[in-house]
């Protein structure tokens, strides 16, 4: 098979990259000018509509120029190396480039072909901007060297080839996603068989039966309250259905002695009363003395409940802790330490709790090694992609 190396700048005399008006003028948005950004390339081979669209004024406010239906589109800024192809005449915002059909016609490369080897020739070929995101620049894109076969029928059917190959990864990807779906649902009906029949048991408020408590944060401007770091000191973003056995930040002496904290023993339960999307809810257990911020509400061990016994029921209530703090008012749907305090949890006998606590884990964690297995396939799955355009670049260019 006989092909040639050629630069991008020798296919295509212009690369087309879009722009992004002001967004702060709302008049150049929500018109009828499709607007593609690369949150409108995942998953999708053919651009059909876009999450956002431009009116006329705004394509004529910005750098956007007229990408002609059946264009390649290539991500090269934040994440390199998606590709999907133009289902109507639209706009790209800075980080798409669009390969015209008809260029590629003149050029003799089907777009088809491009679209399996651009991924590869761009690999290893970018750079890291100040904030770490990967990025090609137009140059750069220019010179990217892509093995051409002289046969446009000959790329067709490289292409064709693998991209029969890409649609049966695609529907592996899709049975190992509902897979890892199914393994979500099932720990949430492991918790409902074994807890559901508590609901008869009788209730006591967290607050009259343990000791709870919030914390606070020392003044950043306070050095000394940071320094040394001495004392592991949490946050809500650590609250995550999971152990806590380290901090991402610690705190002083000074610090615990100064600014309204109180070191918690280790089997301290936690919840986290707010914070960003699913975070308000979730609850932990401490297995090292700590301090917390004054967003994490803390249950110290008592006698009543074993602590796993008592985050395994809150892992149960997350929904339900959740709409305790909706329709409240305000900007943010918050829990506090009065609705907490308030909340019943049931209270059979220690020796009972520590038996479910042993069933529910025994089950959790088959289903634990279950997901682990699905993820080692996810990967592998993933991985597929460009092991195979790896593969077909490489016989191409081994002739």
């Amino acid at each position: 098979m006989s092909y040639s190396v050629k630069k991008i700048s020798e296919l295509f005399s212009d690369i087309k990259i879009g722009g992004t008006p002001s967004r702060g003028n709302p008049s150049f948005f929500n018109g009828n000018n499709l607007w593609v950004s690369i949150k409108d390339m995942n998953g999708k081979s053919i651009i059909s509509n876009t999450a956002e669209k431009l009116s006329d004024e705004g394509v004529a406010n910005s750098n956007c120029k007229l990408v002609v239906k059946g264009s390649l589109l290539f991500s090269f800024k934040l994440t390199v190396g998606k590709i999907a192809f133009a289902g109507h005449d639209l706009y790209t915002n800075e980080a798409i480039a669009a390969f015209d059909p008809n260029e590629a016609k003149s050029s003799g490369i089907d777009l088809n072909y491009l679209a399996m080897v651009l991924p590869i020739a761009a690999k290893g070929d970018n750079t890291k901007n100040s904030m770490g995101a990967s990025l090609l620049s137009k140059d750069r894109i220019n010179d990217l060297q892509i093995p051409v076969p002289s046969s446009i029928d000959v790329q067709k059917e490289i292409a064709r080839i693998y991209l029969e190959q890409f649609a049966e990864i695609e529907k592996a990807r899709e049975a190992t996603d509902i897979i890892n779906q199914d393994i979500k649902r099932l720990k949430h009906l492991v918790l409902h068989d074994f807890l559901s029949e508590f609901h008869e048991t009788e209730k006591f408020k967290l607050g009259v039966k343990a000791v709870t408590t919030s914390g606070s944060t020392p003044s950043r401007g306070q050095k000394e309250y940071w320094q040394p770091p001495e004392i592991p000191w949490i946050k809500t973003g650590e609250i995550a259905f999971a152990p806590i056995i380290k901090s991402e930040e610690y705190v002083s002496s000074k610090a615990l002695k100064e600014c309204s904290l109180k070191l918690l023993p280790e089997n301290t339960v936690l919840i986290a009363m707010y914070g960003q999307g699913k975070t308000r809810g979730q609850s932990a257990v401490l297995k090292l003395p700590a301090t917390i911020n004054q967003a994490c509400f803390a249950i110290l061990p008592n006698e009543t409940w074993e602590p796993d016994f008592l985050q395994l029921w809150l892992i149960y209530s997350y929904q339900e802790l959740r709409s305790m703090s909706e329709n409240r008012g305000g900007n943010q749907a918050n829990l506090n330490g009065d609705l907490l305090n308030s909340f019943e949890v049931p209270a059979p006998s220690l020796e009972v709790q520590r038996e479910i606590v042993v069933k529910i884990n025994a089950a959790l964690t088959e289903l634990e090694t279950m997901k682990a297995s699905w993820q080692e396939t996810a990967e592998e799955i993933n991985g597929l992609p460009n092991r195979l355009l790896a593969q077909a670049f490489n016989e191409i260019e081994n002739g």
